[in-house]
């Protein structure tokens, strides 16, 4: 049955993907272009290509495809899908503009002068000299001039104007949010008091990263950007809470070796997320220890003020490798603080049976590309953000990196410091 739905949903998204690619078709290269011409054929071709390569952006990696092939429909199909939306999106707003356009058009053509009485144009008609006095001249006779390509030019123009400009802002919109991914994220700083912090630990930071996703757009490069931005903070405890990479560690090892300079006085932490799962979790979690980084696979660790926490992403229960917030937290002393590092905010309820203070979780990128943030609302308890679920308060990380589309659009990247304040201070 789950097989059956998923076709069904497949089936529906496909179709609705070559509709709206048909559409856009029609209002940007057909509608724009003159039949058999050069541009309409180029067109037409991007219109095949370009929808063609987000597929083999989104599938060759989970097929299996050499990492090469990989990187080569990475960055031209997974930028067509972010340029779809805002272009598609611009379209369905300037539709509305386009059609009042046409139809002002068509009633000036209907009720204008050239309407009611067609201008005259004088053609020269022979005459042969048997039928006609040698000194005759050639007889004019009036006709009317052709109004139709006057009128085809005209819807031309607009056509070309409206789709010119929903392309220049659905460009440019992209183009901002790609600088914006490859410039590096910003630091945020977020204070977070705990009612059993004691006093000494006042102050303490952590360095929250997630969603880095390396994978064949964002590599070693991204890596060090991360690296050099979090350790300029120099915070206490480096947290990273999953979705590191989308691939395997024979691709990628390269892209995250910039993680073995990672510093902080109390060590770096590690935790999956689901994407850990759709690369191979284990191979991860061992590569990372070699870097230098501390995984906790449902488990704890004391530091010398407050216990921090990590559980295994809920992707794992399909291996037999989930959360177990049993074993991470439950024969812990609860007079200490407790600091649980989870990939999904989904959990915060079971944090919150576990008397946990502060979950410091990612997962929902606050929705990277707009409006995608309005989806995201709608599966995950809080989307970016401090918000309090009880006594447990949960932060959560738009993340480092992108997936997909190497595009930000209403929801830029960000390194949080999340600095621990005692009640006592």
């Amino acid at each position: 049955m789950t097989i059956l739905v998923f076709a069904l949903v497949a089936s529906a998204v496909c179709a609705l993907l070559v509709l709206v690619h048909r559409w856009l078709w029609i209002r940007l290269v057909r509608d724009t272009t003159t039949p058999g011409g050069r541009t309409r054929r180029i067109g037409t071709a991007l219109a095949i290509a370009l929808p063609l390569l987000s597929v083999a952006a989104l599938t060759t990696g989970r097929a299996g495809a050499p990492f090469w092939l990989q990187q080569t429909v990475a960055w031209p199909g997974y930028l067509w899908l972010a340029v779809l939306l805002y272009l598609t999106l611009t379209m369905l707003v300037a539709e509305p503009i386009r059609a009042l356009s046409l139809r002002r058009l068509a009633h000036r053509d209907s009720t204008g002068p050239a309407a009611e009485r067609p201008e005259p144009v004088e053609v020269p008609v022979e005459v042969p000299a048997a039928a006609a006095p040698a000194a005759a001249p050639a007889a004019p006779v009036a006709t009317e001039r052709p109004a139709v390509a006057d009128g085809l030019s005209r819807r031309r123009f607009v056509a070309r104007t409206v789709g010119g400009a929903a392309a220049a802002v659905a460009l440019g919109t992209v183009g901002a949010g790609t600088y914006g991914v490859l410039r590096g994220p910003s630091v945020k700083r977020v204070q977070v008091p705990l009612a059993k912090l004691p006093r000494a630990a006042h102050g303490f930071r952590i360095a929250v990263v997630s969603d880095v996703h390396l994978g064949p757009v964002l590599g070693r490069a991204h890596t060090q950007r991360i690296v050099d931005t979090v350790n300029r903070t120099q915070p206490d405890l480096i947290a990273i809470v999953g979705d590191l990479v989308d691939g395997s560690v024979p691709d990628l090892g390269h892209a995250a070796e910039p993680l073995r300079l990672l510093d902080a006085r109390h060590g770096s932490f590690f935790v999956t997320g689901n994407h850990e799962y759709f690369s191979g979790a284990q191979q991860w979690i061992d590569h990372v220890r070699e870097l230098g980084l501390n995984p906790l696979e449902n488990a704890r660790k004391q530091l010398p003020h407050f216990d921090l926490a990590g559980v295994n992403d809920i992707q794992g229960e399909r291996e037999g490798k989930g959360p177990d917030f049993g074993a991470a937290l439950g024969d812990r002393d609860r007079t200490r603080a407790a600091v649980l590092l989870a990939h999904q905010p989904v959990v915060i309820h079971d944090a919150v049976r576990h008397g946990v203070d502060l979950q410091l979780s990612g997962h929902t990128h606050g929705g990277q590309l707009w409006p995608g943030n309005y989806l995201a609302e709608l599966a995950n308890p809080t989307v970016a953000g401090l918000e309090r679920y009880g006594d447990t308060q949960l932060y959560v990380s738009r993340g480092a990196g992108a997936w997909g589309p190497p595009v930000r659009v209403g929801a830029p990247s960000d390194i949080t410091v999340v600095e621990l304040a005692s009640f006592q201070a």
